[in-house]
């Protein structure tokens, strides 16, 4: 049965946890029009696709920074915005956007990249939803200038609104985007600490619905062993929340060829599965070039889906091998900053401070900026300088010069030429004549 989108009684959350109950890996995709009916024509398609998906509304570059004078006059002009313009919207036409497609079967997120997102909450609330992401740090480092400890300020406040919303609807549910630190070249276990993190300012905060984050880096590998790491802090750290693992499809420099995309794509679904992530964020064929089109991320998840499908079954609890680097180091990461301070909001702004949270290649104002990192010879991500992150006896930084401007670009092109080649040398294969 189809209700309307304030009486969805399922939370995001449940909805994902059903899913995987069921066998079934959720993917989504991350789509946003500045117009009402394209918006709704974008979730109309995702959820006529045959495959289990969550729609998604991802927010405008204006309203992400809080410009709603610049959202109003491109609306007034008729200008194209590049996302969803939530909270220059009423509520109703919002809410006309979700009536007949936000349900039980079909959940929805708002995705928006703000530092400060108070008014975006206020928004989501007011038409009905009850999902989002963002976090004190993943939203800020990448995306503001907004001071630390301003964005944890505006985090706090926006969680406790969130948070409120369960009094009149589902249980709200809050996804760190930690583990997409700069898209590529940030080490596992620093996004598997943040995202960890960030799940439990989450909780202080009174959220008891959440997800943890991971983008696909660049050896699959190490990417299952980070993600076996999350799995077991989360345990840990957060035993009290209902959590589940999301699984982002590559976010750095992305496969030119049709063939490479299509095989990122479909290594990501094979390694959430193997992993026992819940959730996966597509990506299309289109990433390398421009703005993906309704119809190429219903592609996209439709290859998802069957990748995922095709797959081995999934593990019940892949452990985590003793003495794990990545889950020792992240370990350590948030060991550190615990140690920094009792409160929480206190600890993450003196981490970032004292450069014990330190993100590579991040020119936030107040990132430290003295940490590095690059893709090994064997396609592995590691650090080639710690700075002062409490990582000491952890880390054999081999201090490579990253600012080789040859190193770095073939480490931030890596992936691309990976799948890439592969996929002209299957072209080349499937061309070439039969002897005999």
């Amino acid at each position: 049965m189809t209700v309307a989108a304030h009486e969805v009684a399922e939370s995001f959350g449940e909805f994902v946890a059903r899913s995987a109950t069921a066998g079934r890996l959720v993917v989504q995709p991350r789509m946003g029009f500045g117009d009402p009916a394209d918006m709704r024509a974008g979730l109309r398609a995702v959820r006529q696709a045959d495959v289990c998906a969550a729609g998604t509304i991802t927010l405008d570059s204006f309203t992400r920074v809080g410009d709603h004078a610049s959202v109003r006059a491109a609306m007034a002009a008729g200008d194209d915005l590049n996302g969803y313009p939530i909270v220059d919207h009423p509520p109703e036409v919002t809410r006309n956007v979700l009536t007949g497609l936000h349900d039980e079967s079909f959940p929805v997120q708002v995705r928006h990249g703000s530092a400060q997102p108070q008014d975006i909450i206020a928004a989501i609330g007011a038409c009905g939803l009850h999902a989002t992401e963002g976090g004190p740090l993943s939203y800020c480092l990448p995306y503001s200038r907004v001071p630390v400890a301003e964005a944890v300020r505006s985090w706090r406040e926006s969680c406790r609104m969130l948070s409120a919303l369960q009094e009149s609807g589902p249980r709200p549910h809050l996804e760190s985007f930690g583990g997409c630190m700069m898209g590529q070249l940030c080490p596992p276990s620093l996004l598997v600490a943040i995202s960890v993190l960030e799940g439990m300012f989450f909780r202080r905060h009174g959220l008891e619905s959440v997800s943890l984050s991971y983008a696909q880096q660049t050896h699959p590998e190490q990417d299952a062993e980070a993600m076996g790491a999350l799995r077991l802090l989360a345990a840990e750290l957060l035993p009290d929340v209902d959590w589940h693992v999301v699984l982002y499809t590559y976010m750095g420099v992305f496969p030119r060829t049709p063939g490479g995309a299509t095989e990122l794509l479909a290594e990501a679904a094979r390694l959430a599965v193997r992993s026992g992530a819940e959730r996966l964020i597509v990506k299309t064929v289109a990433e390398a070039h421009r703005i993906p089109t309704v119809e190429e991320n219903v592609t996209a998840l439709r290859v998802a889906s069957a990748a995922a499908a095709a797959a081995d079954e999934r593990p019940a609890a892949r452990p985590v091998p003793p003495g794990s680097g990545v889950l020792d180091e992240a370990r350590a990461l948030i060991d550190g900053v615990l140690n920094l301070h009792d409160d929480l909001d206190v600890a993450l702004v003196r981490a970032v401070e004292r450069g014990c949270l330190d993100v590579p290649y991040c020119l936030h104002p107040d990132n430290a900026g003295r940490t590095r990192a690059r893709v090994d010879a064997g396609g592995r991500l590691r650090w080639s300088r710690t700075g002062s992150l409490p990582l000491g006896g952890l880390v054999d930084a081999d201090g490579q010069d990253e600012t080789d401007p040859r190193q770095l670009l073939r480490s931030l092109s890596y992936v691309e030429r990976t799948f890439d080649d592969a996929a002209l040398e299957r072209a080349v294969r499937a061309d070439a004549p039969t002897l005999g």
